[in-house]
């Protein structure tokens, strides 16, 4: 288990700020893009499925209090890179939506930070 601090609460809150599905819904994901066309072009017994999305998966059916270092370390890695992506938004880009998703982060959904738009409520 990962020691209870300042640095796994941080990254805790910002896991939990950038990943917008639950574990269930990116499962489904998960599946749902590997049955795709090119997953059939991929040798070997596997499904295809994002090893990082499974660790995701793994990562948000744990309570903070069970956390391994390891976890906290890809919890850290999946809020840059969902933050990193976010900064410079190509809505029109599959790939960058799927890259999105991959991690747990859904761009369309009206809770996903769009950093590119206006503040509209006031």
């Amino acid at each position: 288990m990962a020691e209870h601090d300042d640095r796994t609460d941080a990254v805790w809150n910002a896991f939990h700020a950038a990943v917008n599905m639950t574990g269930e819904e990116l499962r489904e994901w998960l599946l749902t893009d590997a049955s795709g066309e090119e997953a059939f072009e991929r040798p070997g017994p596997g499904l295809g499925v994002s090893a990082r999305g499974e660790e995701v998966v793994a990562v948000l059916r744990k309570r903070r209090t069970d956390l391994t270092g390891s976890d906290v370390d890809l919890m850290e890695q999946v809020a840059d890179h969902v933050d990193r992506l976010l900064a410079e938004p190509r809505r029109e880009d599959a790939g960058w939506r799927r890259s999105l998703m991959s991690v747990g982060h859904d761009p369309l959904r009206p809770d996903s930070a769009r950093p590119d738009e206006e503040d509209l409520g006031g």
